[in-house]
């Protein structure tokens, strides 16, 4: 059996060395059945997380960690149509949309570290937090915030650089949650390993590629977790987590694929429910705008009309757990407008390969698609492999591991890459990521698309009270951008979990985040 790192050990090493810990198989040394007198949960996540720093997560499987050990300012509620408080008890906005002023909730204490004992929360922390976001972020998750201040013993105001109807919206993301500075300053670029916040649960063990181990947090200042331990399992293989689910490895696995799913649906067993929504996500490529063969938009186009994307889609799920999408918002999102999907390329190969001829390729052009290494990707870019090599293209693909992966795609330099969104159902979160100029070099925008009248209309959506004039420039904005044929978005996943039926009062959320406790549920196990 591999060996395990004690939290006071884990503390002690260096993150590249003690962080890691080797593991054969799935059946390690974390197990999901109960220790005896315990309520041990294990959920499996389809991708590796690596960077648990809140400022450098990229993916939403870096996410679910870090909103367990950490917390925010406010939620979402369990439906994404309310806020409801965290770390700020209440809050004010002033008429002109420009300060929000939060009253901090008092009693709330930090896990123990290495550079502090398990202290109270305080004000400094709460500014110190939401600055670092704002000026360090990759992803810009913070990006309206001009500055942080407190303002009284447990307030702080925050000032935004202009009107943004999207700044609460922003506060519940786990990139903006609250931690400790001298947990921070003390561990410099390693404070990912040893991630300290105020959740319901606290980081004991992290295996990079394998699995992170989280216990309670009993002295929680909601509500004592029902359970004892949270182990999140990084199991890429759809397969595979449908098996682990079925033999009581994992209580929850999290992302089954339509094959995976019909694994479960057809053992017969009466131990393990399916859960499924409609995300609110999309599956997408980009094309890089600004160099090699992709900065020429009628390459950009063939690339697009080359693709059958109806069979990719159902190539790529093949038991109906996706639907076709056609623009860069999901359609539970209310920015979305029918009257957009007019602007989709149709699959017309012989065409594509004339636009190629014009852009002055002909049989000649060579690419790279960098894609992370799931079963997903690896198939998705198999099929653009051969569907480009119709129109005289050759495609490299390149696969590596989702931080690998990330930093590609963050680079500008990727000719394409594929991947996908999931987020709120306000259109900022998607729409700015993926066009707003300030965002190159983030792998929303990692294909340094930018266009003025893009930027203005996001700003005047953004800046807009009105959700319906909001939509409007929402409108004009994807009109211009899915014109400038930077992408292709062209899926929809159904989020499906295969839950074992000793868990209760669990939720499934449509944006794909999971909490095990929040004010309206507190997640046990029989």
């Amino acid at each position: 059996m591999a060996k395990r790192i004690s939290r006071r050990d884990f503390l002690r090493g260096s993150a590249a060395g003690a962080a890691l810990v080797a593991m054969t198989g799935l059946t390690g040394a974390v197990a999901s059945a109960e220790s005896e007198g315990t309520k041990d949960l294990v959920v499996s996540l389809s991708a590796f997380p690596s960077k648990l720093d809140p400022i450098h997560y990229t993916g939403t499987y870096e996410g679910q960690i870090i909103g367990e050990v950490c917390d925010r300012l406010i939620e979402y509620n369990d439906t994404l149509d309310e806020y409801v408080p965290s770390l700020a008890a209440s809050w004010e906005v002033s008429e002109d949309g420009i300060t929000y002023v939060f009253q901090i909730r008092e009693g709330v204490y930090f896990h123990a570290g290495s550079y502090q004992d398990g202290r109270q929360m305080t004000v400094d922390d709460v500014v110190y937090s939401l600055n670092r976001s704002a000026e360090y972020s990759d992803n810009n998750r913070l990006s309206m915030l001009d500055y942080a201040e407190a303002t009284g013993d447990w307030e702080v105001t925050c000032h935004l650089t202009a009107a943004n109807s999207a700044f609460m919206t922003a506060l519940t993301d786990a990139g903006n949650s609250v931690v400790p500075e001298e947990e921070v300053e003390g561990w410099g670029d390693d404070f990912g390993f040893h991630l300290i916040g105020t959740g319901p649960f606290y980081m004991t063990e992290f295996s990079l590629d394998e699995y992170a181990a989280l216990t309670a947090n009993k002295e929680y200042w909601l509500k004592e977790p029902n359970l004892d331990t949270l182990t999140f399992r990084f199991i890429t293989d759809s397969s595979q987590a449908a098996n682990a689910v079925l033999t009581g490895e994992v209580d929850i696995a999290t992302d089954l694929s339509g094959e995976a799913a019909n694994t479960v649906t057809s053992s017969g067993t009466e131990d393990i429910s399916l859960m499924q929504v409609e995300q609110l996500k999309i599956n997408y490529i980009r094309l890089n705008t600004t160099t090699g063969p992709t900065a020429d938009i009628n390459v950009r186009k063939a690339l697009i009309m080359a693709v059958d994307w109806d069979a990719v889609v159902t190539a790529l799920w093949p038991y109906g757990d996706a639907v076709r999408a056609y623009e860069p918002v999901p359609r539970g999102s209310w920015g979305y407008d029918e009257e957009l999907e007019s602007l989709v390329l149709p699959y017309d190969p012989e065409g594509a390969k004339e636009l190629m001829t014009e852009a002055g390729y002909d049989n000649n052009c060579s690419i790279t698609f960098y894609i992370s290494n799931t079963t997903t990707g690896q198939t998705l870019g198999t099929i653009l492999q051969a569907y480009w090599g119709e129109i005289g293209v050759d495609c490299e693909v390149n696969l590596s591991e989702w931080g690998t992966f990330s930093d590609y795609a963050a680079s500008g330099t990727a000719d394409a890459y594929g991947m996908s969104w999931t987020w709120y159902p306000d259109p900022y979160f998607f729409l700015n990521n993926l066009f707003a100029s300030y965002n190159i070099g983030s792998n929303g925008n990692g294909v340094n698309y930018s266009d003025p009248e893009v930027d203005d209309l996001l700003d005047k959506a953004a800046a807009a009270t009105d959700q319906s004039e909001r939509a409007e420039y929402y409108k004009e904005a994807m009109k211009i951008a899915m014109e400038a044929y930077s992408g292709s978005y062209y899926a929809t996943t159904i989020l499906t979990y295969g839950v074992n039926n000793r868990v209760s009062d669990f939720a499934q959320r449509a944006d794909g985040t999971l909490r095990f406790v929040t004010e309206a549920h507190n997640v046990s196990v029989d």
